[in-house]
């Protein structure tokens, strides 16, 4: 019911009164939640706690960017090759599940280090200046390169992607996979006493995570029309996105979707009244820690555990 009325809201709030900053604040809500199922996906059902995602986002952005400006390939036919290049990097570059990588790569952990220095000095995507893509290039309204000058368009765009990423999200934690993860997140030795092989579950599941924020990643670079390695590639992205998913509730359908709920408002609203101030750079990186803090404090599992709590008190 709550879902319904939520989905409902979400598609008649462009026809509402609104000022252009509550749609951006929208767009980056939506925008944020698929990257937090997508790190639901490996690291709430896998136990992995992946802070790599922001590499992916901007691999997906500059794909989409480089194949439009380069060769004008629409949004819609570069937006997958980011697919394919995100698992591609994962192969060749680091796997994040073997014991012999780097510092950075262990059992629960993993952060893979060097895709934004590179992008920083490579010359062909603009190095650290970035790729910008002429909003007068191409006449908008165009669906197929993903232009356009109303913020309407890019708003429905990626609700059908957050639409579509809910029902894989459950679909996928219903699935054979989904199972195994949950088991391998249990106990690694007694998965594989049951026959699952568990380091192809992990690349599996990690390839459809990368899908996820690279989809996103390519819309991006659209929708802002201006990308840089610090902005698409940095940590920070990385952190937040799994914090969002983090206090929503890892490992549950509306865990990222709840956190981003949270956190997206709070961080364009302090950044639009405090972020200016003398002395109040970074204050909503404090308040976000403060959150977390005092949830994790009353339940581990995030919001999403304190409503679980709630709803089986009421059936007793």
């Amino acid at each position: 019911m709550i879902a319904g009325a939520l989905a409902l809201f979400f598609v008649v709030f462009p026809l509402s009164p609104h000022s252009s900053f509550t749609m951006a604040t929208m767009i980056q809500f939506f925008m944020f939640s698929i990257y937090g199922m997508g790190w639901n996906t490996i690291g709430g059902y896998g136990g992995q706690v992946d802070l790599g995602k922001a590499q992916y986002v901007g691999i997906g952005a500059y794909t989409t960017a480089v194949m439009l400006i380069r060769w004008d390939i629409p949004f819609w036919l570069s937006m997958p090759v980011g697919w394919v290049f995100g698992p591609l990097v994962l192969h060749h570059r680091v796997s994040p599940f073997q014991a012999q990588r780097p510092l950075f790569c262990h059992r629960h952990y993993c952060h893979i280090p060097g895709a934004q220095d590179i992008f920083e000095v490579w010359n062909f995507v603009g190095a650290a200046r970035g790729l910008g893509i002429s909003p007068i290039k191409y006449a908008p309204p165009d669906f197929l390169r993903l232009i356009f000058k109303e913020d309407i368009y890019y708003y429905y765009v990626i609700l059908a992607f957050f639409f579509v990423g809910i029902f894989y999200l459950n679909w996928f934690r219903k699935s054979r996979l989904g199972f195994q993860l949950r088991c391998i997140k249990d106990n690694e030795d007694v998965a594989r006493s049951l026959g699952i092989n568990v380091h192809w579950a992990k690349i599996k599941t990690y390839a459809i995570a990368t899908a996820f924020v690279s989809m996103v990643g390519s819309f991006h670079a659209c929708y802002v029309k201006n990308i840089e390695p610090e902005d698409t590639m940095s940590l920070d992205i990385s952190i937040l996105i799994a914090l969002m998913a983090m206090l929503g509730g890892a490992g549950s359908l509306w865990g990222p979707i709840i956190g981003a709920g949270i956190l997206i408002p709070l961080k364009s609203y302090l950044k639009e009244w405090l972020g200016a101030a003398a002395g109040l750079v970074g204050i909503d990186l404090i308040l976000y820690a403060v959150i977390i803090m005092l949830i994790s404090a009353f339940e581990p599992r995030g919001i999403w555990g304190i409503v679980e709590k709630v709803r089986r008190k009421k059936r007793r």
